[in-house]
Formats: structure tokens, C-alpha cells, sequence
């Protein structure tokens, strides 16, 4: 066979033969080839000219069928992003597409067509308003209009050609349209208005032709492989029209340039139409399968081909909001109500049975959302015209509560089968009612409830007091009694006050639960949920211990019956219950087969643990004893080793300052959380642990096992120079390490620290760079200067800090928090910090008198920018310290800014130096002092919040009066700069007198017992 030889008006940067060659390859059973194809063909669609190779190759019917399949399913998926490249394709290789895309609109083979279907309505969307666009839709409705003269007109044909265009072009204009109705830009809006338009009555026109098959379906006819391609042509050319018709109509009440207004009277009529209609196709399909059931020719290939599609055909009831729909909806629910009438095996999840279970939620999905239109009284306060009547809407109620929320045999073969299974998948009903008939049943009788409160909460307690009333001993009692229980479960909000729910617990609840019957599992688990239910819903009282005898002897029972619940509740009433509850879920937490099912009995265990607080010290072995085996089974199941150290963040959170047991533990964990493959899954989780880990405790070390949380330091500073995502929270593991010991952690790697906050800094958001000055200031204020000091210049970070002071380009909120940094090295060792600044000067081979000049100028410029008192104060005592060494560019502006800065803070900080009775030390007593709301970080409750608080309390801005320590700094001055005399004459006397004298009167007036 001859490879395609594309042709283009410029020379190909790649070989047709090639291309053709690579493509059979692929193609092969030889891995190898493959292998070497794949790699190749990757390295071939970044060249000029495989795309037009490709579509060439799919193009001819003469190669062979592998290799067209292969080479169009690879142009769907490497061109469509690349169709407007001038790299890879030009304008006459886009001509040449085009037309092959047309030319497949007659190809028989469905791999191909359905590719081609979706490059065509891609690149007609990339495309429009221009080049193909405009011409694309009246070339496809020329191609139907011949197609459906040929087949349906005077002289009609069946060859197979006719069908195969027919379908081709109306599954391309559906795939066009499906492209278009999602287009929001007004120029799209634009154009598909135009479209609806244009083809509004055309499409229309041919349905009314095409659909008269629908009526000469009989179980002789059904079977004839032309009426499977006649139902089929009829809903590819429907769903056409319900694509226009879902687009105009909500532009129908809209003016301006996109209302579609004109249109309204068409979209009426087709309602009308369509809705009787529905209600012919539907009745007809009842009668035909049901026929085809009991008839004596078994259904064929054909048969069951034009079934199917006839039952996609009834799924489009997309109109309920137009006049005239209640009708439909009735007719929906009359259907509902005739398939409980039949044999059971009438419904079934399948397009074939008589009843499928599809068409079945549908119904019932649309009567529940037209409910609200039939309430007797409206939100506005109204009362509704057309209601539903009492006898209509306690039928409904009986017909779920009786046939569709019971149990059915499908349900019980998978409660026997796997129960725990069964029980994951009933859990996900929030997702399940618009698809399966029992939850959907179950939303229907709560949206009677609501609307029909008057009708349904008096049959609900009726009918649940006859229940509660007789024993349940067989089966089908039982099935009664669980859908009964269910339907109060969901209702109630609405029988809250109608049922005496601590009665029903005491008397029947409680005896059931502890029934022995074989049968019983059912029901016993039916009341743990239900429980759950009245409790979570504000219905009932958790602090009740009856409550908590039921739920604590189910979880006793080993039976199928067992199951996990989580409410919220008081100590008091369960504390009783806790040692068992947390006993029975870690062994049912060991016994459960499944990762799903052991995830949410770790959330029954972590609810207990949180309200249990510190009462769960004394259980801690028992929960932590199974959580390595169980991380290792987990293998890479990560929502379950997520889920397993949540549990543990809990238990550390509530075990508080006893947490250190839990450290041997915690650390093999983290470690392995943050190895390759698992980091990208449990990154987060892990950190949450590590803080909770660091937060609780007060000591690093498992005096026990010898075991430390230090030796996760090294992590910690990998993940702060390389974690971007996560680092606020590697910033707060790294406080916390600082907090519980500086000078260990500061003598094990300040300058490897140091450094990760440098390329931490350097990269990251504004907060988070804020979040490590903070840290910096940490380590400053609570360990010496001998443990971070030649750290601060051997990593460069105080370089770092003085040159973006220097340069003056980041944020003011970054330059000013800097700021508060080297106020606070200051404080704690003023002769390092100039030995600091020499350093620097020296290694950077600049001036000193320059690194002064960018400090001492930012100093005073971010002054300004300073609002809270601690911080001000803060600078004030730094500059101070600055002030003492005696250094000339310091002194320099003492006269000036220092003075007017000291004199600012003087007047608005107000404190007092109280002394005591009983001659122990004066008090001081701060006017000006609120602790930030950010500086705890969320902390409470916990040993850090102790940490927290001490470093504040005991900071030296707050236990040093401002006025004391300025003046004890002044004379220091004095005496390094040669005595008073000297620093009057050569700095002093520069200022302004007044500023001198108020200085003075503050320094002077401010001692002990005086503001």
C-alpha cells in the first residue's frame, strides 16, 4: 500500500512517508515498535506538515483500517490546540484539512466519524466569525436537505450510503451546535443567534418528517434494521432542535442586541408539540416492549438497537419552566405510579426493560423540582391557584414510603454480599438521588414534607405509630419497619415535634437494638443512622445517655449492623461510654476491610478524641498502638494515610501536654510523608501533625524512647528554602521549634537556617517573606547573641536584610518589619551589631559610612509607617542602644531625628513605675499595651499559647520603662564619646533648644510613681 503524498505549497519539514511509516508501527503487536514509534511520533508533532500527513492518511479508504483510526485518533489529539500555529500548519494545509473533514462526512467506520465530529466542531469554534464558520452550517444543512429528500422523499432509496451521510452530518451539526450554545463572548452570542435563525424551522421541519416512524412501530416493524436507522436519524435531528430551543429560550425574555424574542412563539409550539408527543413515544414504548416481552419471537440485535435509542428519545424534557409543563410532569408521575402497578421485573436499570430505572428517577427528579410550583401557599405569602390535593399527596407519600424507599432485592443481595460496601455507597446518596431510585424517592417524600407539611407529617406519624406498634419478626416487616425508620430519619426537621423521640429511644429503639434476630442487622444499623440523623439535625439531644448506651452496644455488635456516627455532644452524659466507644472503634477501625470504610470510622474516632480533650490521655496507647500497621497496609492509599494523621493531629491536639509519648510516633510519620511520592499527596496533612505535634508539647524529647522532635529540624529548613506552596505552615513549624528551645535550635544550624530564609525570603508572597522576619526577631529576642551573631553574617542574611534596606525597592510593609529586625539586634548586643556592620562593609568592599547611611535613613523614614506602640517603642529603645556606642554617623542625628523620635514616642506611650508595699522590686505598669490578635496564631489552648505569652510578657520592650532606659543609654554615650561636656558641645548644641529642654522634662519627670 502507497503512504499519502500530502501536497502543500511549501516544503514539508517532515516526510508523508515517514509519517505513514511511524503511524504503522504504532499500530503493530510488537512492543518495541510501538515503544520507538511513540517516541518518535512525539518528536514529529512539533514539525511542519504531520498534521496535513495525518488527516491524509485517515482520509484514504484504501489504507488500511488500523492505521486511519490511529492516525485521526492522534490529529484529535495533538492538533486542535496547535490549528491557529503558523509553526506547524499554513494556510493551504488548513484548505486541504478542511475539505477531508468534509469528504469523512460519508465514513462508515464510527472511530473515525466520531474523531472527525470533534475536530469539526473544535475548529469551527476556533474559527468563527471568519474563514470556515460562515460556510461550515449551510454546507452540513445542504448535505441533510439532499440526504432527507433521498430517504424520505417521493422516490426514497435505503442503500447504505444515504443513511451513513444522513447520520454523519447531523452528528457533526450537533457536535457544532453543542460547541456554540457554550460560547459567551458576544460575538459568539452573536453568531449563534444568527444561527438558531437560520435553521430554527429547517431542523424543525425535518423532525416532523423524519418522526413519523415513531408512529408505525409495532413489534414486527421494530425489528427491520432501517427503522433502527430511522429512530436514530429522528433523535440526532431532535436533539439538534433541543439545542436551539434550550439557547433561545431564556433570550426570549431579554431585549438588546441578543434577545431572541421573535422566536417565542416558535419555542411555544414546540413545547406543545413535544409534550404530547412525549406522552405518545412514551405510551408506545410501554406497550411495544411490554409486547416484545410476551411475544414468541425473542427480541434481535435490531430490536434492541431501535429500543435503546427510543429510550434516549423520551430523555429530554428540558422545558419545565414553560406554561403548559405541569401537565407533562403529572403524566411523568402517572408513569411512576403505573410501574409500581406492574411486576416487579417491569423496572430494571436498563434501556430494554419496560420501566427503566432511568426514565423512572427522571420522572421523579421533575415532579420534586415542579413541587414548589403546586404549594399551597408560594414564598411570596401567596396562595397558589393549581394545588395538589390531600387524597393526591398522601398516595405519593404511601407509594415511596411502601415501594421505592424499602429495600429491594438488588439491596439485600448487596447487604449479604459485602455490608460494608453497601454501607460506603448508601453514604454517598448526596450524589446518587438523580441517578438510582431509592435516594431519589427518599428526596421526593422530603420535598412533600416541606411544601405539603399539612398533609404528610399527620400520614408520616400515623403511619409510624402502627409500625412502632407491631413487632417485626419476618423479613418483609422488618424491610416495612427500616424504610419507615428511614423515611423519619429524612423528615426530621418536620416531626420533631410530632414524634417523642426520647420515648420511641427508651421503649423501642433501645430493646431493638440489642434484638438477636438474624434479620434484625438491618434495622440495627437503620437506628444508628437515624440517630445520627435527629441528632445532627438539631432534633434531639446527644447529652442523653440512653443515646449513648444504643450507639455504644451496636458498636458492640459485631453484626452487619454495625456502623460508624458521628454528632456533636457533651462530655458529660458519653464520659462514661469513652473507654468502650474508643475501644470498639479502633478494633472495628482494625476489622474493616475497606479504606473507605476505615476513613470514616477515623472520623467517628477523631470527633470523639476532639470532645474528649485531655479525658483521652488515658486511652492513648489504645489509639496509637494499631496506626503503624494500619499506615503501612494503607501502601499508597493516600486519603487514608491522610486520614490516619489527622487522626493523630487530633489525639496530639487533645493529650496536650502528655502529647511527648506520642513523638515516637510522630516523627518516623513526618518523615516518611515528606519522601518522594508521598510528599505531593501528604505534604499538608503532615505539617498539620508536626504543628500539633510542636504546639502541645514541652519538652523535644521521648524521655522513654529516646526519640526527638529534633531530629526533624533538618527537614524543616529543606522544606522552608524549596516549599513555597506550603510555607506558612513550615514557617510555623520552624517558631515552634524556636519557641520551645532557641539556643539548642540556634546552636545546631543557625546558619543553615539562616540561609533557607534568605531563598525563602527571596521567592515568596509578601506574608510569608513578613512571617520570616518575624521568625528572625524570634530567634534574636530569645537566645543570646553568642548563638546566632556570627550566623546572622556567615549566611549573609544580614547582608541580605541592610542591602534591601540600601536599595529600597520592596514593599514598605517588608522594609519596615527589617526595620523592627535590626532594632531588635540592637537591643539584645549593640556591640555586635557593629561588629556586624564592619563585617559587612568589609566582605561587600563597601564604605561603612554608606551601610549606616541606608540603616539610619530607613529607620527614621519607616518611622511613619509604624502604628502599633510595642513597635515604636521597639525602635526608639534599638535607636537608643545605637545612641550608647558612641558612634559619630549615630550621634550625628541625635540632635534631629533621634531626638524627635524619641520625643514622639514619649508622648504616646504612657507608663508607670509603681513601687511595691512590700519592698520587692517596682512595677511597671504599661498604659499603652494590647496584644496583636495575629501574635498568638491561633495557639490556644494549647502549650505554645504558654510560650507565646511568656516571650511577650518578658520581652524588654515591655518590662523597661522607655524614658529609664533612653536616658541609662545617654549616658553610656557620655562616656564613649569622651564625657557630657564633649557630647553637649559637639552634638547636643546642634539642636533645637526647646526640642532639648522637652527631652529633658520627660527624662527627668518620668521616675518611679510619675507618668
Amino acid at each position: 500500500m502507497s503512504p499519502p503524498n500530502p501536497t502543500s505549497a511549501t516544503p514539508q519539514d517532515v516526510s508523508p512517508e515517514e509519517v505513514y511509516n511511524v503511524i504503522c508501527a504504532a499500530t503493530s503487536q510488537n512492543p518495541a515498535q510501538i515503544k520507538a514509534s511513540s517516541d518518535r511520533l512525539k518528536e514529529m508533532l512539533e514539525m511542519a506538515g504531520t498534521f496535513d500527513a495525518l488527516s491524509e492518511i485517515a482520509a484514504q479508504r484504501g489504507l488500511p483500517l488500523q492505521v486511519r483510526q490511529q492516525s485521526i485518533i492522534q490529529l484529535k489529539n495533538s492538533s486542535l490546540g496547535h490549528w491557529k500555529s503558523r509553526k506547524l500548519l499554513n494556510d493551504q494545509q488548513r484548505t486541504n484539512m478542511r475539505r477531508r473533514f468534509m469528504e469523512l462526512l460519508n465514513e462508515p467506520d464510527d472511530v473515525i466519524a466520531e474523531c472527525n465530529e470533534l475536530i469539526l466542531a473544535k475548529i469551527a469554534r476556533q474559527e468563527f466569525p471568519q474563514t470556515w464558520s460562515p460556510t461550515l452550517l449551510p454546507e452540513l444543512l445542504g448535505i441533510i436537505e439532499t440526504e432527507m429528500s433521498l430517504r424520505y422523499g417521493v422516490t426514497s432509496t435505503t442503500h447504505a450510503h444515504s443513511s451513513v451521510s444522513l447520520r454523519r452530518a447531523l452528528e457533526a451539526t450537533n457536535a457544532i451546535m453543542k460547541e456554540f450554545v457554550q460560547i459567551k463572548m458576544l460575538s459568539g452570542i452573536k453568531t449563534m443567534g444568527k444561527i438558531a435563525e437560520q435553521i430554527h424551522m429547517a431542523i424543525q421541519n425535518y423532525y416532523s418528517v423524519a418522526a413519523v416512524v415513531l408512529t408505525r412501530l409495532n413489534p414486527t416493524t421494530v425489528s427491520d434494521p432501517r427503522t433502527a436507522e430511522d429512530i436514530l436519524i429522528t433523535h440526532l435531528i431532535f436533539k439538534c432542535v433541543v439545542k436551539t430551543a434550550t439557547w433561545v429560550w431564556p433570550r426570549t425574555k431579554t431585549s438588546g442586541q441578543s434577545s431572541m424574542a421573535n422566536l417565542e412563539p416558535w419555542i411555544l409550539r414546540l413545547f406543545q408539540d413535544s409534550a404530547v408527543q412525549l406522552q405518545t413515544i412514551t405510551e408506545l414504548r410501554i406497550n411495544l416492549v411490554s409486547a416484545l416481552r410476551s411475544g414468541p419471537i425473542p427480541p434481535n440485535s435490531q430490536t434492541e438497537a431501535s429500543i435503546v435509542t427510543l429510550t434516549r428519545h423520551l430523555d429530554t424534557p428540558r422545558f419545565v419552566a414553560l406554561p403548559g409543563c405541569g401537565d407533562v410532569v403529572l403524566y411523568y408521575w402517572s408513569k411512576v405510579v403505573q410501574a409500581t402497578s406492574g411486576p416487579p421485573d417491569y423496572i430494571q436499570d436498563s434501556s430494554t426493560a419496560v420501566f427503566p430505572v432511568r426514565f423512572l428517577v427522571q420522572a421523579m427528579v421533575l415532579f420534586k423540582e415542579s413541587l414548589a410550583q403546586w404549594a399551597p401557599v408560594r414564598k411570596d405569602g401567596s396562595a397558589s391557584v393549581q394545588v395538589l390535593s390531600q387524597p393526591f399527596v398522601e398516595d405519593a407519600v404511601k407509594l415511596l414510603v411502601t415501594r421505592f424507599i424499602p429495600l429491594d432485592p438488588s439491596d439485600l443481595e448487596g447487604w449479604m454480599m459485602d455490608p460494608e460496601e453497601w454501607v460506603n455507597m448508601e453514604e454517598r446518596d448526596n450524589d446518587l438521588w438523580e441517578f438510582e431510585l431509592r435516594p431519589c424517592g427518599e428526596r421526593v417524600l422530603m420535598t412533600l414534607a416541606q411544601q405539603y407539611r399539612q398533609y404528610v407529617v399527620p400520614l408520616l406519624r400515623a403511619s409510624f405509630e402502627q409500625i412502632v406498634s407491631q413487632p417485626a419478626t419476618d423479613l418483609t416487616s422488618i424491610l416495612h419497619k427500616e424504610a419507615m425508620y428511614c423515611a423519619v430519619g429524612r423528615c426530621a426537621t418536620r416531626l420533631k415535634d410530632e414524634i417523642p423521640f426520647e420515648q420511641w429511644l427508651e421503649t423501642t429503639l433501645l430493646p431493638e437494638s440489642r434484638e438477636t434476630n438474624s434479620s434484625y442487622p438491618i434495622i440495627k444499623r437503620r437506628i444508628a443512622w437515624l440517630i445520627g440523623k435527629w441528632i445532627s439535625s438539631d432534633c434531639a439531644s446527644p447529652n442523653n445517655s440512653k443515646v449513648w448506651e444504643v450507639l455504644a452496644y451496636l458498636l458492640q455488635d459485631r453484626s452487619e449492623g454495625s456502623d460508624a456516627v458521628t454528632i456533636a455532644f457533651e462530655m458529660g452524659p458519653f464520659l462514661p461510654y469513652l473507654p468502650l466507644v474508643v475501644n470498639e472503634l479502633v478494633r472495628l477501625l482494625i476489622e474493616a476491610d475497606t479504606m473507605e470504610s476505615k476513613r470514616r470510622i477515623l472520623g467517628s474516632l477523631n470527633t470523639v478524641i476532639e470532645r474528649a480533650d485531655t479525658h483521652i490521655v488515658p486511652l492513648i496507647g489504645s489509639i496509637a498502638q494499631p496506626l503503624p500497621q494500619l499506615w503501612t497496609a494503607a501502601g499508597e492509599e493516600w486519603l487514608m494515610k491522610g486520614a490516619l494523621l489527622e487522626t493523630l493531629s487530633k489525639l496530639l491536639g487533645a493529650s496536650k501536654e502528655q502529647s511527648s509519648t506520642l513523638i515516637p510516633l510522630v516523627v518516623p510519620l513526618v518523615k516518611e510523608s515528606f519522601t518522594p511520592g508521598a510528599q505531593a499527596q501528604l505534604d499538608e496533612d503532615a505539617l498539620i501533625m508536626w504543628q500539633a505535634a510542636l504546639s502541645n508539647t514541652n519538652a523535644l524529647d521521648d524521655a522513654s524512647s529516646g526519640v526527638t522532635l529534633f531530629e526533624l529540624v533538618p527537614l524543616g529548613i529543606s522544606l522552608l528554602a524549596d516549599n513555597f506552596d506550603l510555607l506558612g505552615k513550615i514557617v510555623g513549624v520552624i517558631d515552634s521549634y524556636i519557641l520551645l528551645d532557641a539556643p539548642r535550635m540556634l546552636q545546631f544550624c543557625a546558619s543553615d537556617l539562616f540561609r533557607a530564609l534568605i531563598k525563602g525570603m527571596d521567592q515568596a508572597v509578601q506574608l510569608n517573606v513578613k512571617d520570616m522576619a518575624i521568625t528572625i526577631q524570634l530567634c534574636v529576642q530569645l537566645a543570646p547573641s553568642s548563638t546566632w551573631g556570627e550566623a546572622l553574617y556567615v549566611s549573609d542574611l544580614f547582608a541580605y536584610v541592610v542591602t534591601a534596606l540600601k536599595e529600597d525597592k520592596i514593599a514598605t510593609e517588608l522594609l519596615t518589619e527589617y526595620v523592627y529586625m535590626l532594632a531588635r539586634i540592637a537591643l539584645a548586643d549593640k556591640d555586635m551589631f557593629l561588629q556586624l556592620v564592619s563585617a559587612m562593609a568589609s566582605t561587600t568592599q563597601t564604605k561603612e559610612a554608606e551601610l549606616w547611611e541606608a540603616i539610619l535613613d530607613q529607620w527614621w523614614t519607616r518611622f511613619d509607617n509604624m502604628s502599633e506602640p510595642r513597635h515604636r517603642k521597639l525602635t526608639a529603645m534599638g535607636i537608643a542602644s545605637l545612641v550608647s556606642t558612641g558612634k559619630h554617623c549615630v550621634l550625628d542625628r541625635l540632635p534631629t531625628e533621634i531626638c524627635n523620635l524619641w520625643l514622639d514616642v514619649f508622648g504616646e506611650i504612657r507608663e508607670t513605675v509603681t513601687a511595691t508595699d512590700d519592698d520587692a522590686d517596682p512595677v511597671l505598669r504599661l498604659y499603652w499595651d494590647t496584644v496583636p490578635e495575629t501574635f498568638y496564631r491561633g495557639t490556644q489552648g494549647t502549650a505554645e499559647y504558654d510560650r507565646r505569652k511568656a516571650a511577650y510578657e518578658n520581652d524588654p520592650v515591655r518590662t523597661t520603662q522607655l524614658t529609664a532606659f533612653v536616658a541609662a543609654q545617654l549616658q553610656q554615650a557620655e562616656v564613649a564619646c569622651g564625657g557630657a561636656q564633649r557630647l553637649q558641645n559637639t552634638y547636643l548644641a546642634k539642636a533645637d533648644p526647646t526640642l532639648l529642654k522637652q527631652i529633658h522634662d520627660e527624662l527627668t519627670s518620668r521616675g518611679p510613681g510619675s507618668h
